[in-house]
């Protein structure tokens, strides 16, 4: 896998950083997988949550730079312990022996090759679950390229259409392209299978895409359904599942800092992180807000549609300094770092 991180192009940055040399990309990291926890998780869409829970791998680093992310401490903190493919396909296995819906990855855009590899290697001694890719969609069609024929559901954001937000919240202008081009490839690559699974629905392949609503951008979010709708909506077997999100939660400076654990940031990240929080208003959704966006998504009648109920309660907030980073309720921890 060297050779694809000698010169990392990776991503839509194409950064040329030699992440076989041992210097680290714009995503934090290295040539090597890294990540911070493996659960059952029991948050994620009904359809991949289903009975015994999505057995989700939370991946180190990331490609973007979104200044309100939730993880922030693997994301952009660095916190987690390296993997070899190895070690990552025995994780995948572990979680199938718990009783896991499916293998949910979670932000592994920057690591493709070598996730790849550990699920190459997954199947060949025995796993069988759906694998689900869960991602921003900040991502090349070269690289989704090598997940075909591992990956069975996609699970990407559309965060916004607005290179604008994008730039000045996620650190990518050119996000709005680089994640309707990784959509569309994802939809027309893979058919939708979706099956009984006692009283509930499993999916088994298909496509379902996010979008969080950031207070106060609700024309952002009007964009996003109108592509959508036009796009993702078919009506037939190549069609998305949409999943409509209001858990925004302001994510405090506090939660990211752990000197011990080696989550520490520079004053300079941590000012361009509140500069970019300026660019919305950075609190929950208000609850008219949420009307508005009921009446706004029941006018679009999208076939297949999830959407959050008004979420007040920060507690589901992760830690994941922490051997439970989540609420007993909300996961059931297979493997911390």
């Amino acid at each position: 896998m060297s050779d694809l991180y000698s010169a990392c192009v990776q991503c839509p940055r194409k950064c040329g950083t030699d992440r076989a040399g041992g210097r680290t990309g714009f995503c934090g990291e290295k040539e090597k997988i890294r990540a911070a926890v493996a659960c059952l998780h029991f948050g994620e869409e009904p359809l991949i949550t289903v009975n015994g829970g999505s057995g989700t791998i939370f991946v180190t680093g990331c490609n973007l730079r979104c200044a309100f992310c939730q993880n922030y401490q693997i994301s952009q903190g660095g916190y987690g312990s390296e993997l070899s493919a190895g070690e990552f396909a025995d994780l995948c296995l572990k979680l199938q022996d718990a009783g896991a819906e499916n293998i949910n990855i979670v932000t592994g855009s920057h690591g493709v090759p070598e996730i790849a590899a550990a699920l190459e290697i997954a199947k060949n001694r025995g796993l069988v679950l759906p694998v689900c890719w869960n991602s921003s969609a900040y991502e090349t069609e070269e690289s989704l390229e090598l997940l075909k024929g591992l990956v069975d559901i996609w699970l990407p954001d559309l965060k916004t259409l607005n290179p604008l937000i994008a730039n000045r919240v996620f650190k990518a202008k050119d996000y709005p392209v680089a994640a309707k081009r990784a959509i569309r490839w994802m939809l027309s690559n893979t058919e939708r299978k979706i099956v009984s699974a006692g009283e509930r629905e499993k999916m088994l392949s298909g496509v379902i895409i996010r979008h969080l609503v950031l207070p106060g951008r609700l024309d952002d979010t009007r964009l996003v359904l109108d592509w959508l709708k036009a796009h993702a909506d078919t009506g037939d077997d190549h069609g998305a599942c949409i999943s409509l999100m209001s858990q925004y939660t302001p994510v405090t400076v506090e939660r990211t800092l752990n000197a011990e654990k080696g989550i520490v940031f520079s004053e300079e990240s941590l000012a361009s992180r509140s500069e970019a929080l300026n660019a919305f208003s950075n609190r929950l959704l208000t609850k008219q807000e949420f009307a508005q966006i009921r009446e706004l998504i029941d006018s679009y009648e999208f076939e297949y549609l999830f959407y959050q109920e008004l979420e007040e309660d920060t507690e589901w907030l992760p830690d994941f300094t922490r051997s439970q980073p989540f609420s007993n309720a909300l996961a059931k921890v297979v493997w911390h770092c």
